[in-house]
C-alpha cells in the first residue's frame, strides 16, 4: 500500500539531520541533501511523472523514516509528492466510504450463505454455501481491516482503487503524510492486521461445518484454501507485500529507538 497527502504547503526553513530531534530555528548543515532531491522530485511530478521508484523517491524515504524526526519534518512534502503521483498514475479510484461499504456488503452476502448452509438439507448447497462464505470473506476483509487499525493509528485514506484488472483486486490508498507521522510499530500491525484477516476467513467459515449437513469435500477444500493462503503469504507475502511491509516497519522501529 502507498499513499500521498494533497494539497500545498509551506515546508518549514529549517532542515533538521538525522537524529536531530530539537530544532531551534537554526539553519543544520543538511549533508544529505534532501530538500534538493524533495524538491527536484516533486517538480518532475508536476512535470507529468509519476514513477516515484525510478525519481529514486522510495530510497529517500527510506532514509526519511529512519529518523523520527526527519520522518515528521518531511511528511507534508513526501505525502504531496506520493498524492500527486498517484492521482496521475491511478484513472479509476473510488471514494473510501463507497469501498468499505463494498466490501462490507461483501462480508454480510457470506454471513447470509453461512445462514444457509446451516438452514439446508441439502449436501451440496451447504458444502457449496460454505466453501463461497470462505472465500468471500477472505477477499472482503482484507482491506477494510487494514483501514480501521489505520485509522486506530492515526492514519487517513485517499481512495480506493484496483491493482489489477484481471481479476480486479481492490487496493486502499493510505495518506503519506498521515503515515509518515504515525509510529513505526502502529505501522507494522496495520499492514499485518489485513494479511490476518484474510488468512483467517477460511477457517471461521470451516468453524460452522459441524453444525451444517455439508459434506467431506467442503472441509477439504476450506483446509485447502486456507493452507494455500498461508503458503502464499510466506513465500510471496514476506517478499512482496502485507509481510515484507511488516518486517521493514519493524527494521525502522527497532533502528528509530536504538538512535533515540
Amino acid at each position: 500500500m502507498r499513499a500521498g497527502f494533497e494539497g500545498p504547503g509551506a515546508r518549514p526553513s529549517a532542515h533538521p539531520k538525522g537524529r536531530a530531534y530539537v530544532n531551534r530555528g537554526a539553519e543544520p548543515d543538511d549533508g544529505e541533501g534532501f530538500p534538493a532531491e524533495f524538491d527536484r522530485i516533486e517538480a518532475a511530478v508536476d512535470a507529468g511523472a509519476t514513477d516515484l521508484r525510478a525519481m529514486g523517491f522510495w530510497p529517500l524515504l527510506a532514509k526519511v523514516k529512519a529518523d523520527r524526526a526527519l520522518a515528521t519534518h518531511w511528511a507534508e512534502q513526501a505525502g504531496r509528492i506520493d498524492r500527486k503521483a498517484f492521482e496521475r498514475g491511478v484513472r479509476f479510484r473510488f471514494p473510501v466510504w463507497l469501498g468499505n461499504f463494498v466490501l462490507l456488503l461483501g462480508v454480510v452476502v457470506a454471513a447470509i450463505a453461512v445462514g444457509m448452509a446451516l438452514a439446508t438439507d441439502s449436501e451440496t448447497v451447504a458444502g457449496l454455501a460454505l466453501v463461497f462464505a470462505a472465500l468471500t470473506w477472505s477477499a472482503a476483509v482484507h482491506s477494510p481491516t487494514h483501514w480501521l487499525v489505520g485509522r486506530m493509528i492515526g492514519l487517513r485514506f485517499v481512495s480506493y482503487f484496483f491493482r489489477g484488472l484481471v481479476p480486479p483486486v481492490p487496493g486502499l490508498k493510505i495518506d503519506y503524510a498521515t503515515y509518515l507521522l504515525a509510529s513505526a510499530e502502529g505501522r507494522a500491525w496495520m499492514h499485518a492486521s489485513g494479511a490476518i484477516a484474510s488468512k483467517v476467513a477460511p477457517f471461521v467459515a470451516l468453524a460452522f461445518w459441524p453444525a451444517t449437513v455439508a459434506p467431506a469435500w467442503a472441509v477439504w477444500i476450506l483446509v485447502g484454501y486456507g493452507a494455500l493462503l498461508l503458503l502464499t503469504d510466506i513465500f510471496i507475502s514476506t517478499k512482496k507485500s502485507d509481510w515484507k511491509r511488516f518486517r521493514r516497519e519493524l527494521r525502522i522501529a527497532r533502528r528509530q529507538a536504538s538512535s533515540g
